[in-house]
């Protein structure tokens, strides 16, 4: 009995003096992050931020009527845009995770890596996914300023639902099906 409260308290002793976990930075863009590297990337309402060769090590957060633009940037985690004025990821960025767009304005993905998925979600201006390279799936679900899905290399699905007006587009080489309103693209 003793030998086994003793080993107790060593864990919980050595659990103590470990050091504590290293949390990732966020930093609050408005204007402009050049060529460095920084953890994760927050863009509050109302502001507007460029990434123009940026390193970002976590996620984008494109908040509330805010503008994003990312040129040249590699984000090693995902693009999240939720009522946002505007996200664009254009020449030659690189995603490693997905860019998700929902209940926003505009946005643009173009010549550019998206390593997992692009979601565009009951966006109300018009949304754009061209000449990229995606890992995963294109999902364009109730938009309704107009959805354009043209020249993209698609390792999953191409699916499309409930947008108003219907998708429009062509030439995208899709691995996997191109399904409901997108079948023709």
């Amino acid at each position: 009995m003793v030998t086994r409260l003793a080993a107790v308290c060593v864990a919980v002793g050595a659990s103590l003096l470990a050091p504590a976990a290293a949390q990732a930075e966020e930093t609050t863009c408005r204007g402009t992050i050049g060529a460095k590297t920084v953890d994760n990337v927050r863009v509050p309402d109302g502001a507007t931020c460029t990434l123009v060769g940026t390193t970002v090590q976590g996620t984008v957060k494109v908040e509330t009527a805010a503008k994003m633009r990312a040129k040249g940037a590699r984000v090693i985690g995902n693009v999240q845009g939720e009522n946002a004025k505007r996200v664009n990821v254009v020449k030659g960025s690189r995603v490693g995770g997905s860019v998700q767009v929902v209940q926003g304005t505009f946005a643009k993905v173009k010549k550019s890596t998206i390593e997992a998925d692009i979601l565009f979600d009951e966006n109300a201006g018009r949304v754009r996914a061209i000449a990229s390279q995606v890992g995963g799936n294109i999902q364009a679900f109730q938009n309704s300023g107009g959805v354009e899905i043209a020249t993209n290399r698609v390792d999953g699905n191409l699916q499309c639902k409930e947008n108003e007006p219907a998708p429009t587009g062509g030439g995208n080489v899709v691995q996997g099906n191109k399904e409901d309103q997108c079948a023709s693209l």
